[in-house]
């Protein structure tokens, strides 16, 4: 909270969060900004509570993991360490690259930012210069959204903990919900709630007050992941290179002083976790995860299919059946912890539930229908266009009329581009691919459906396809290794998987 601090707000806001954090709360506050923070132990489980204040006075409140803490630990030895755990790295970068530049500008911050290597959301506090540092990890796996109400801006994981201020009255941003109906994933900065706006991926904000009101001082994007496929591509040697950065990422996820499971749905993006999981576990001298399946009755395919990858990799397996009323029982979870319409992922909420009672922390096979085309609607794009034509036509709100011309303001805080229609940005498989991860349907829909609904129940869920040692081969696929003309799709990934035991 930035500007007319109240502590009481932020105890309420960060109780609204509890069960993002049941192991330990805590506050920090001065006569500008309060910081609090609820906190999932995972590393260095009883030495590293939140807010962190550093010996120069600057303070710290993240969420997420930093996968490369520990060599960035080793390379700042100046640093006065006071945790064992990662969220401090992000402290000792701070202060290792911004002492003695009272005028850092964002620009400057991305800099050093640009070395975490995890998924992360933060606010950073520093009392010298009267700023607050916000940023969001690349690919926007950690939320972080904000609002202004009255004289303060709020920000915080999840829009519910918005209710605690007296003043904030959440309204519909029905503009919001019309490109949400056609795109079906909420655009840009939209959630569906009136001037709560999300930080973008891979962007650093700078606040501070003027004249007691925050003011957004400057901004700039430190990493915008782009689709860039060359033009040579051995699929040989391609598929090997795939696999050996994926089960980097996958090792890297391992890191945990908690038990960690795998999400194991029976399709080939979390078998491939599975498949993998004890050689990452091997080169990164950890345990061997455990898988855990939910499904509605034993026959249905999923079931089977997980059932089969996990007698094969002769791995634990957890089985559950839903229960018959689970849709009824679980609508209002779905609801109060999605922050969306969607109910689509029914699973998601007995899944995580169960995972829960044994685990902390959660792999899953999101982001690889993203990066390696697996969705149906990539092999029709015309149909896929004439779809979301038709939705537009079908609207009957005003907004309609802005958002069918192309032209969106885009100093509203909500759109990142003035032309969201389907013509501009279906063109190809290529622009189709970047629009989904610039604009929402990775990071404001899938992830965000994930980390709301694990967060649920207390687990942390990772996600390894969008690990930097996986994307920086994946990125780069020429495109008919992601959709043959021939075949199916994510002709590359297959290849790699075929290397394994699946």
């Amino acid at each position: 909270m930035l500007g007319a601090p109240d502590p009481s707000i932020v105890n309420k806001m960060v109780s609204l969060q509890h069960h993002r954090g049941p192991d330990g709360s805590g506050l920090w506050h001065d006569s500008e900004v309060c910081l609090g923070h609820v906190r999932l132990a995972i590393v260095d489980l009883e030495g590293s509570p939140q807010p962190i204040q550093s010996q120069e006075g600057n303070v710290l409140i993240a969420n997420g993991e930093i996968y490369n803490f520990e060599s960035i630990r080793s390379s700042l030895s100046s640093y006065s360490w006071t945790t064992f755990g990662d969220s401090e790295t992000i402290l000792a970068l701070f202060e290792q690259t911004s002492r003695g530049n009272q005028d850092a500008s964002a620009k400057d911050h991305a800099a050093w930012i640009q070395q975490l290597d995890g998924m992360f959301a933060f606010a950073l506090w520093n009392p010298v210069n009267h700023q607050l540092i916000l940023a969001r990890d690349e690919m926007g796996i950690k939320p972080l959204i904000r609002t202004r109400v009255g004289d303060s801006l709020l920000f915080s994981s999840e829009v519910k903990a918005l209710r605690a201020h007296p003043e904030y009255k959440p309204q519909l941003d029905e503009c919001a919900l019309m490109a949400r109906l056609v795109w079906e994933y909420p655009l840009d900065a939209t959630t569906l709630f009136a001037d709560v706006h999300q930080v973008r991926p891979g962007t650093v904000e700078v606040w501070s007050l003027k004249e007691g009101v925050p003011v957004l001082v400057d901004s700039h994007r430190f990493s915008n992941p782009r689709i860039e496929p060359v033009t040579a591509y051995n699929e040989s040697l391609g598929a090997q290179r795939l696999l050996d950065g994926f089960i980097d990422s996958v090792g890297q996820r391992l890191m945990s002083d908690v038990p960690v499971g795998i999400v194991l749905s029976g399709g080939l993006d979390s078998s491939l976790v599975a498949a993998v999981a004890n050689d990452a576990a091997q080169r990164y001298d950890r345990p061997t995860p455990e898988c855990w399946t939910v499904a509605e009755s034993e026959d249905n395919p999923d079931w089977v299919a997980a059932e089969l990858v996990a007698s094969s990799l002769d791995l634990n397996h957890h089985q559950s059946i839903m229960e018959s009323d689970s849709f009824a029982k679980h609508l209002p979870m779905l609801s109060w912890h999605g922050e969306d319409l969607d109910v689509s992922v029914l699973f998601f909420q007995p899944l995580f539930k169960t995972m829960a009672q044994s685990v902390r922390v959660g792999l899953c096979g999101q982001g690889a229908d993203e990066i390696h085309a697996g969705y149906p609607r990539y092999s029709n794009l015309e149909s896929h266009k004439s779809e979301l034509r038709k939705r537009i036509k079908m609207l009957n709100h005003q907004f309609t009329k802005t958002f069918d011309s192309g032209a969106l303001d885009v100093t509203d805080g909500r759109w990142w581009e003035v032309d969201h229609r389907p013509e501009k940005h279906l063109q190809s498989l290529q622009s189709t691919l970047q629009f989904e991860l610039d604009h929402g349907q990775l990071s404001n829909f899938q992830l965000r459906l994930v980390d709301r609904h694990s967060m649920a129940h207390s687990l942390e869920v990772r996600v390894p396809f969008l690990g930097r040692s996986h994307r920086k081969d994946a990125l780069h696929l020429p495109m008919n290794q992601r959709l043959p003309e021939n075949g199916l799709e994510k002709k590359a990934l297959r290849q790699a998987a075929s290397l394994t035991s699946l």
